[in-house]
């Protein structure tokens, strides 16, 4: 028996409109290449030059899905048309694809534990784990929990040893996604990677920035915990604090919080973790306080170069993370919003995290001073050396060597 032509082209239809439905592209089946500009949408000769080398790049992958296609940049740099349109040209050639954004596929796998749910867990996760192509969107965007972070390893980590095709679309910088997530994108054989849009400023990578360079000579080593002016009982509290510092840096777990007055020594051990962590090839992030809320100001002003998401998702979700002079910032509702928005979040995925302030916990607003206080997550000390600026002797110290720090 030979199809007629009519009977042909009606299971052609029926074939490509389960690939639709399957693909849960929905409305996104619009964004193809064809009303794509291939220099993007800026004016700027250098982000049409970023844009255009990423949109040949997946015109390639499209023809010949192969690898990872990794995109990366702020809202608005149409990263995420760029995946829908590789999607949906794999569909006109009758490729099956898969799009969910990390959020909602999470969300999918909560609801499946419902009884009520349409699909048991099984059978919606390894539908997703083993698509002959996945596009999975704003990764970075989903709420870190211990679960969530179990689950999309498993996703990818599964994907990746079995060098299936998959389209990744980030807001956050490579940088800052989690370590074994990291590690994947970063294999160039296997990988591509396009960043779209103005990278993200060098204040916050994970490196020293120019305003830090006193906080760069800030190590283990330099640190004085046996200022022989001190009382003995300040003397054994700086060691205490040197040595639940450094077995922090060797270990990030859980918060750490200095308290104390200006010049005890607290923004130094601070500084120290984050020299370690760069020593040991870590990502750490170093900010102060009330220059954060100034930068993250910035970016409402038509002349930032910086997305105001992309800037308060790098220091949220930070893997290590210093907040500086806490409690030094103007107490506006805005400030007290957004500081408590990162901290809450934090707190939530137990994100390692070093505080350090002159301020008691009773002086801070009682939402964030009640995640400090939690023995579970936050070890408080308080540092009860004086400011070392005003101690003579403190002139003539002498570096600290790693013994004598484990000592203490």
């Amino acid at each position: 028996m030979v199809t007629c032509r009519c009977v042909q082209i009606a299971l052609s239809e029926e074939h490509r409109s389960r690939l639709r439905n399957y693909s849960n592209l929905g409305s996104m089946t619009r964004l193809t290449f064809v009303n794509l500009d291939p220099q993007g949408r800026s004016e700027e000769p250098n982000r049409q030059e970023r844009f255009n080398r990423a949109y040949r790049a997946a015109r390639a992958f499209a023809a010949e899905p192969k690898g990872w296609l990794v995109l990366v940049g702020p809202s608005g740099c149409g990263k995420t048309h760029l995946a829908a349109a590789t999607a949906n040209y794999c569909l006109e050639k009758d490729y099956p694809v898969f799009y969910v954004t990390a959020p909602d596929l999470l969300d999918h796998l909560r609801s499946t534990f419902s009884p009520s749910g349409a699909m048991p867990y099984d059978e919606f996760f390894e539908q997703v784990r083993n698509a002959p192509l996945l596009t999975l969107d704003d990764l970075g965007v989903q709420s870190s929990t211990p679960w969530a972070k179990e689950k999309l390893d498993q996703l990818l980590n599964h994907r990746f040893n079995n060098q299936l095709p998959t389209v990744i679309v980030s807001i956050v910088p490579i940088t800052e996604l989690e370590e074994r997530i990291r590690t994947r994108l970063l294999v160039s054989n296997f990988c591509q990677v396009y960043e779209l849009g103005e990278e993200i400023q060098t204040l916050f990578t994970y490196s020293w920035g120019s305003e830090f360079e006193l906080q760069k000579k800030m190590t283990f080593d330099s640190f004085d915990s046996e200022r022989v002016n001190l009382p003995s009982e300040q003397r054994e509290n700086l060691t205490e604090a040197y040595r639940l510092a450094l077995d922090f840096a060797k270990s990030p777990d859980g918060w750490r919080v200095f308290q104390g007055v200006n010049g005890c020594g607290k923004t130094h051990l601070a500084s120290a973790i984050v020299n370690y962590r760069y020593q040991t090839n870590q990502p750490a992030l170093f900010v102060v306080v009330p220059d954060f809320l100034d930068h993250l100001r910035s970016t409402f002003s038509p002349e930032s170069k910086t997305s105001y998401d992309q800037l308060f998702e790098s220091v949220k979700s930070a893997p290590l993370l210093v907040l500086d002079d806490f409690g030094q910032q103007s107490t506006t509702p805005w400030a007290q919003e957004k500081l408590y928005q990162v901290i809450n979040h934090r707190y939530n995925s137990r994100l390692p995290t070093v505080i350090t302030t002159t301020c008691s916990t009773e002086e801070l607003d009682r939402p964030i001073s009640s995640r400090f206080v939690d023995p579970k997550l936050s070890l408080i000390f308080h540092i009860m050396a004086p400011d070392y600026r005003g101690d003579a002797t403190s002139q003539k110290r002498q570096p600290h060597s790693g013994q004598r720090g484990r000592r203490g």
